[in-house]
């Protein structure tokens, strides 16, 4: 546990200090466009821009030094000294505040980094969660048929196979121009969250308006990912079946069926597991994607748009976030192992 906490705290260190490379590009974007001001007579003149620049910095607390080190100017003598500067610095400010709760203030919204994430987490946690929990047992009813080498195991694995060689986008704009498009099937919205023409929709509506939004979504990552979860798993338990104790137990009359549920999934789950880790990071990458082609108000649109205005406060809570979700899935994974495999002891 304290070695999960350790590289998720580097993680959002270097992301930190490497995004204060860039802090003029992104104070600069930050700032009311001139051109959407020139009607109203306020367009920022050059030297107007630079002290508004400054006056950011001064808000956001960058004009602190980055680190608790620094080097200076170079001296006559080609010098450049080293200066301690304490806990006066960006960095130890970032941290203390992040120990209590504070993950920083957008640059371009002006509005607090951890309440924006909250927000996009409410809509990107079902969306992710429903696709995990659907993927894997998608994955593991399929994978238990296939094991038991039916007819249409060849034809189903080259489907799963082109599948898995498919772009999630690909997979989504599909779903979208089939089941979204009033000249093919008109059965889903096409995009964004929320009725038009309900002004104070009721909780109920607001419910089904969601469960509607979800339906593509879901069904693209889904899709995207049982086959790579499917033809791991399949190939770990036909290995499984042709070891001795799955003849025996096939031997003592169990159908193929029994000998895969009852004896060979378990052992088959191992190498799956280390997959799955794996697999939910990925499901939170996947949701920048769908979120972007169904326009939909979750985590993955928050963090696209906050990467094309440089909005660094963002990036780096988004990048947090995500980096502590790949650890604990591996922490899970080690626990899930544990379960499967009594002979594995936990080392600390």
């Amino acid at each position: 546990m304290a070695r999960t906490f350790l590289a998720i705290w580097a993680l959002a260190s270097g992301v930190f200090l490497l995004s204060r490379h860039d802090l003029d590009t992104a104070l600069r974007l930050s700032l009311p466009d001139a051109a959407s001001q020139a009607g109203s007579g306020a367009a920022l003149l050059p030297e107007n821009q630079q002290a508004a620049q400054q006056a950011l910095r001064r808000r956001f607390g960058l004009d602190l030094p980055v680190f608790y080190v620094s080097r200076g100017p170079a001296s006559p003598a080609g010098v450049r000294p080293w200066h301690w500067h304490g806990g006066r610095n960006q960095y130890h400010q970032w941290l203390r505040g992040l120990a209590h709760g504070d993950w920083g203030t957008s640059f371009r919204t002006g509005q607090g980094v951890a309440g924006s994430l909250r927000h996009a987490l409410a809509f990107t946690l079902p969306l992710t969660g429903t696709a995990a929990v659907l993927a894997v047992l998608s994955a593991l009813a399929l994978a238990q048929r296939l094991a038991t080498a039916p007819w249409w195991q060849r034809p189903m694995r080259a489907v799963l196979v082109a599948v898995h060689g498919l772009p999630l986008f690909v997979v989504a704009l599909v779903l979208l121009l089939v089941f979204a498009n009033p000249d093919v099937l008109d059965w889903l919205p096409t995009y964004g969250l929320g009725s038009p023409n309900e002004l104070n929709p009721s909780t109920s509506q607001q419910l089904a308006d969601g469960f509607l939004h979800l339906i593509l979504p879901v069904s693209a990552l889904v899709i995207t990912a049982v086959p790579e979860l499917t033809l791991q798993l399949t190939a770990a338990l036909q290995q499984e079946l042709g070891t001795a104790y799955a003849t025996t137990a096939r031997a003592k009359g169990l159908s193929a069926a029994a000998v895969v549920r009852h004896h060979a999934l378990r052992n088959a789950l191992l190498p799956t597991l280390a997959q799955i880790a794996e697999f939910l990071p990925a499901l939170v990458a996947g949701a920048v994607v769908v979120e972007v082609v169904f326009a939909l108000p979750g985590m993955g649109r928050l963090l696209a748009e906050a990467s094309a205005a440089r909005d660094y406060p963002v990036l780096i809570g988004g990048v947090l976030l995500t980096g502590a979700v790949r650890l604990l899935a591996l922490l899970l994974a080690d626990l899930c192992y544990l379960w499967a495999d009594p002979r594995i002891r936990w080392q600390s």
